[in-house]
């Protein structure tokens, strides 16, 4: 049987661009070469698609060496397409690069995450691992997920969104609607972003008002939440349409919050997995894990994680990662180990649901006809 071409997508305009170069890293040493042909394809920061020989090299080092690529649009070409220049600067040259059977992109955040890159993928009719459209922008927005979470009645904390637009023009009245949400603490982070950047614990009206700036830096829509005394409980997810979780983990941040800084920097964060809960408690979390991303029509995977009330031991969903951090020491991959599925037996089951959602999808119709002119032929 020939190989099947896996095109691992990272890097991307988001400023999470560095931590998905270090999921990617770990993806690459772990896919089994002698199932799969590895395509590289690098994305800037300035959104430039590269692909060629250690592209990942290429973009930590910000070197050169690489080609640029294309993917069109239009279904049937399978393809990344290299282009470049001709005689006349007017003129483009392109040849197709690099045949590739399924797509597996580890754009953590924006113009990747949220449903943009997958929108691409689905006009192109290109199988790719993960969640579509759908699920990736509900899963990337705080703000619509939370609404979703209570139309599905799911425990979520107390919330409210503002525009950047009203925090440079009228703070004051952005900060007596935070106050309005609960006491002190709060926290802001930016609508549609994750890995915890732009996210800040505000204690007082100081915080808050520092918080909210430094959100909005990131997305024009903020968050303002009800800051919980909490364990962080979080829940991998795996699967289409009948998904299954895993044993939960703990995360014992190393700051006063999971920050950006305390996942990937200071390396003193500590997991405990499985996590230390009750019978009964493990089992809520799995169920509503699994409810989360059936409300989102998830698909491939997810991470949801949870805040454990520690005065109440309520357990509310504080989010959804449709495609979650794959670095050595990221809670999705170690979940699924500690249930009994190795690292590279993971991957191999999320590009089968990628081509499995494909076939899925390539199903419907395009074009309008009858159920009785249909049934004629």
């Amino acid at each position: 049987m020939p190989k099947v071409r896996v095109g691992v997508m990272f890097g991307g305009r988001s400023g999470e661009h560095e931590v998905s170069l270090m999921s990617a890293a770990s993806i690459l040493s772990r896919l089994d070469r002698g199932k799969y042909d590895i395509v590289e394809i690098g994305i800037t920061h300035q959104g430039q698609w590269i692909v060629g020989e250690g592209v990942l090299a290429a973009l930590k080092q910000r070197a050169s060496g690489v080609r640029r690529a294309l993917l069109f649009p239009e279904p049937g070409s399978r393809g990344l397409w290299g282009y470049e220049a001709a005689g006349d600067p007017k003129d483009i040259v392109l040849h197709l690069a690099d045949r590739i059977d399924i797509l597996f992109p580890i754009l953590h955040g924006t113009f990747g995450e949220d449903g943009t890159l997958q929108g691409l993928l689905e006009l192109a009719e290109m199988p790719y691992v993960g969640a579509g459209v759908l699920a990736s922008s509900v899963g990337m927005d705080k703000g619509l997920f939370k609404d979703l979470m209570r139309a599905y009645s799911i425990p979520v904390p107390e919330y409210a969104l503002v525009l950047r637009r009203d925090i440079e023009r009228d703070m004051q009245g952005v900060v007596r609607k935070a106050e309005a949400v609960a006491p002190y603490p709060l926290f802001t982070k930016p609508a549609n972003l994750g890995s915890s950047v732009g996210v800040s614990r505000c204690a007082n009206r100081s915080d808050l008002s520092e918080g909210l700036l430094d959100a909005a830096r990131y997305d024009r829509r903020v968050l303002i939440e009800r800051g919980i005394n909490a364990r962080e409980i979080e829940v991998s997810v795996l699967g289409n349409d009948d998904p299954r979780a895993s044993l939960p983990g703990e995360v014992i941040p190393s700051r006063e919050f999971y920050s950006y800084e305390s996942k990937y920097i200071d390396d003193s964060s500590r997991l405990i997995i499985p996590a230390p809960l009750t019978p009964e408690k493990t089992r809520e979390a799995q169920d509503l894990a699994v409810r989360v991303c059936k409300a989102i029509d998830c698909a491939g995977m997810a991470r949801v994680d949870f805040l454990l009330d520690r005065d109440s031991q309520a357990l509310w969903v504080n989010e959804a990662n449709t495609l979650p951090g794959f670095t050595q020491i990221s809670m999705y991959p170690k979940l699924w180990e500690a249930t009994g599925i190795p690292y590279p037996q993971l991957l191999d089951k999320l590009i089968e649901l990628g081509f499995q959602r494909h076939a899925e999808n390539v199903r419907n119709e395009r074009s309008y006809e009858s159920a009785s002119s249909a049934a004629k032929h």
